[in-house]
């Protein structure tokens, strides 16, 4: 499985956009989906891009997964990825106002990403997510973030998303410089919640 560069766009034209927030929508669903959840966050003034997963799914299996058995869906993704970034600073925003948020497997692209390609971007934001393999391999993280916001929301219990991954990679992350916040809900279930999406608003879209 390999993806094609399929993006739906919303919000300012990348042309006009001083900001540009890459949304990844989660496993069964599609960029429709996750574009529509800008509506509740503080980004009127940004280019919104949102690509779409061939079938809508990114990889096939679990984040937890050896990494190897989501291959090539896994790196196909993390190219697509490299490839909006660099289409967004070719249309003259930096890194510094590029922002991302992803739901549940796009969480963990969206984690795995950024955490590979570190730099001080605008922020991140992950709604149920954490860096993906079975075990976490530190050579494939390199950079520093440079203080930049992230996010992590995410319930305990999650049916896919265990705590231990989400605070492994809140420390991996922190190591690299990450401003990090995690937030971990009592039975929220799969889902976005209001307080999760305030928090965004208020630690990385403000």
């Amino acid at each position: 499985m390999t993806h094609q560069k399929n993006i739906v766009t919303a919000g300012v034209p990348l042309s006009q956009a001083k900001k540009a927030l890459i949304m990844i929508h989660g496993r069964g669903a599609g960029a429709q989906d996750i574009i529509s959840l800008a509506t509740y966050l503080n980004v009127g003034d940004y280019a919104l891009l949102a690509p779409q997963a061939s079938g809508h799914t990114w990889y096939p299996y679990s984040f937890m997964a050896p990494v190897a058995q989501n291959e090539p869906g896994l790196s196909s993704a993390i190219s697509i990825l490299e490839s909006i970034v660099a289409d967004v600073i070719a249309a003259g925003i930096p890194a510094s106002n590029i922002y991302f948020l992803g739901f549940s497997q796009g969480a963990c692209l969206t984690l795995e990403y950024v955490t590979r390609h570190a730099q001080q971007y605008g922020g991140v934001v992950a709604f149920t997510g954490g860096l993906i393999g079975a075990s976490l391999e530190m050579s494939n993280y390199k950079g520093d973030f440079a203080g930049t916001p992230v996010f992590i929301g995410s319930s305990d219990p999650d049916m896919h998303v265990p705590v231990t991954r989400v605070r492994e990679s809140e420390t991996i992350m922190k190591t690299m410089g990450a401003d990090i916040t995690v937030k971990v809900y009592p039975g929220m279930g799969h889902t976005v919640s209001q307080d999760e999406v305030e928090t965004a608003n208020a630690l990385v879209f403000k």
